[in-house]
């Protein structure tokens, strides 16, 4: 039997095809490039995003799609995948805007590059005082920053049984200007606070203490001291005079500083029934140094408590500017306090 010839196919129908076909594909590229673009590359306005823990690629792809930053969450998905970042989301508050593309925000968010503050902690800040400013932050809550004052931390400085476990922390919080994260936990802000303050003792003046036979803690007490006595800067290493000085005669400080440090508040001025306050750190009761800091004293306070001014003054009092009249004998002090209405 005779095959019937094959009929031919025509040329023009396969250039058709084909052409349809490279013009399928070339538009599903478009489609899916313009799916990767920015949403609007003029629109470098911040948004908020916070992505909470655990959260699955499925939902941080929800949330950028609700901040209109991305035009597809499958797409989103699928780029992830493709790129092994879907196991890789982070959580914590991010800062996005619509002129970044798909893979720049997914690229974000898988390596948690999260919102940062700068928070300031000043000179002579208690621990309490900085618990409040970074509650005030928002960056912990009341009862985090008890727990956390409260932990272990690994360092030979706070090693000391002498003061209360609240009191652990006091003056190594080390005054300065962090840059955290506000995913950071208040365990974790302390502990950069508490390496900040290991570095720079190392660094600039555990050689001095050396030298000087004084132990980190005990340097740290009188620099905090000195820190919330001294309002005029050059007081600072006159006023370190007096407390060697007193110490070294066995007298008691009779700083006012301690007493508001036991009652737990500040005041502007010291009555005689604070005085009484039983506390080991009131030092008009107690001979020598308190237990423990203060506050935390900065670099300034530091130098003071390692380098005294060498005076034979034993007294001082205020003058109503924030400068002191320093008094060698106590007469000289009463006249002192007298000349300024005291």
């Amino acid at each position: 039997m005779i095959e019937p010839e094959m009929r031919k196919t025509n040329p023009k129908i396969v250039l058709l095809l084909a052409a349809f076909l490279v013009t399928l594909a070339f538009s599903g590229w478009q489609i899916l490039a313009h799916q990767l673009q920015p949403m609007d590359p003029v629109d470098s306005s911040i948004i908020e995003v916070r992505l909470p823990e655990d959260s699955s690629a499925r939902e941080v792809a929800a949330l950028l799609k609700q901040n209109d930053l991305i035009r597809n969450e499958k797409v989103f998905l699928s780029y992830c995948c493709q790129k092994g970042m879907d196991k890789q989301l982070q959580a914590g508050l991010y800062e996005f805007n619509r002129s970044q593309s798909l893979p720049e925000l997914a690229l974000q968010i898988s390596q948690g590059d999260v919102k940062s503050i700068a928070i300031t902690i000043p000179e002579g800040y208690t621990a309490r005082q900085i618990g409040e400013l970074l509650i005030k932050e928002q960056l912990c809550t009341p009862q985090q920053w008890e727990e956390t004052i409260r932990a272990n931390y690994d360092y030979d400085f706070l090693t000391n049984d002498v003061v209360e476990s609240d009191k652990r922390l006091e003056g190594f919080l080390f005054p300065d200007t962090y840059t955290i994260d506000e995913s950071s936990s208040p365990q974790n802000i302390v502990k950069i606070m508490l390496a900040n303050f290991s570095a720079v003792w190392d660094k600039e003046y555990a050689a001095q203490a050396a030298a000087r036979q004084m132990s980190v803690r005990n340097t740290i007490i009188v620099a905090s001291l000195i820190e919330r006595e001294a309002q005029v800067p050059e007081e600072r290493k006159t006023i370190a005079g007096v407390i060697y000085n007193r110490l070294e005669k066995g007298m008691p400080l009779q700083i006012d500083a301690t007493v508001l440090y036991s009652l737990g508040e500040h005041r502007e001025t010291v009555t005689y029934k604070d005085l009484e306050i039983n506390s080991p750190y009131n030092t008009y009761k107690k001979v020598g140094l308190p237990p423990g800091p203060i506050a935390s004293p900065g670099k300034a306070a530091i130098e003071a408590a390692l380098n005294p001014e060498a005076n034979d003054y034993y007294y001082y009092v205020a003058r109503g500017d924030g400068s002191h009249q320093f008094s060698t004998t106590y007469a000289e002090h009463l006249e002192a306090k007298k000349s300024f209405g005291l």
